[in-house]
């Protein structure tokens, strides 16, 4: 009977779980369509203002401003976005993991490295390992802002023009589905110079009011804040996307796990009969003899 009352109190215990993994799924599942809502709106003009800045930063040349100035990269400045909660799969160790890689691979490449990070378990993750985290942001996929990318921006592009660090790079995951998300590594700046004009076609070019330089230096800094709004965006879908699959495995298996414990509590409550049968019928053997 023993046995038998810690299969009920198993059974009771994963029921729990599974509401909760439910509902977890449920809350995820509508959050989830809000962040694909923003990915949407927020892709199409990532990509316009890239265009824009690029063509206009292409013909105003490498030292109309700082952020276009290439210099040797001895300094690195990586930022980190991963999650505050975790039960999102491998949302964080897959992204925290190639980090770690990556740092490790390419520690004889700079002669210094400089961590920015974005959610807890990106920190936690790094201070486990004593690894130095110039400036950490928690509370940001929460509720992302314009105001949250406004901030990290200001502080990645005050170091670079400061010469703290060459070079800025981010390490995101990417949203492709609610099943699927990326491990991405992007150069954020300085932005590489690309040619505007398609392959056998004569660029064409515009009269500037102000100045090419004027439009630049009020370009970039936004660019820059819209880059860092859409990686933020990327990541809250993807951090949604990856739990909301997550709650629905582990659903999925809790109903497994109700059905064989209920089968082992069918099979002790069938035993513990046969064997009272037994023992009853072994007494009315006895009592006849």
């Amino acid at each position: 009977m023993a046995n038998l009352r810690a299969i009920r109190k198993r059974i009771s215990s994963v029921k729990s779980t599974q509401q909760i993994t439910r509902a977890m799924k449920m809350v995820s599942a509508a959050k989830l369509r809000r962040a694909q809502d923003g990915i949407n709106a927020a892709r199409p003009y990532a990509r316009k203002l890239r265009d824009v800045v690029t063509a206009v930063a292409a013909r105003a040349g490498s030292d109309a401003h700082p952020l276009l100035t290439t210099r040797e990269a001895k300094k690195l400045a990586l930022l980190v976005v991963t999650s505050d909660r975790g039960l999102c799969g491998s949302f964080n160790s897959g992204l925290t993991r190639a980090v770690y890689r990556f740092l490790d691979e390419h520690r004889g490449e700079y002669e210094k490295i400089t961590l920015f990070v974005v959610g807890r378990k990106g920190r936690d993750f790094f201070r486990r390992r004593e690894i130095p985290i110039r400036k950490e942001y928690l509370g940001v996929l929460g509720s992302v802002s314009r105001h949250h990318a406004e901030t990290v921006a200001g502080d990645l592009v005050g170091g670079f023009l400061a010469e703290e660090f060459d070079e800025v790079q981010i390490a995101f995951n990417e949203f492709r589905s609610a099943i699927s998300q990326i491990v991405r590594f992007e150069k954020m700046f300085p932005i590489a110079l690309e040619s505007s004009g398609k392959t056998g076609e004569a660029e064409v070019d515009y009269l500037y009011e102000p100045s090419r330089e004027e439009i630049l230096a009020t370009l970039l800094p936004k660019y820059v804040q819209a880059m860092l709004f859409r990686v933020l965006l990327e990541s809250v879908a993807g951090e949604h996307g990856a739990r909301m699959t997550a709650m629905d495995s582990a659903t999925n298996n809790s109903v497994d796990m109700i059905a064989r414990l209920t089968l082992q509590m069918n099979r002790a409550r069938q035993a513990t009969i046969t064997t009272e049968l037994t023992e009853i019928v072994s007494g009315a053997e006895a009592l006849k003899g």
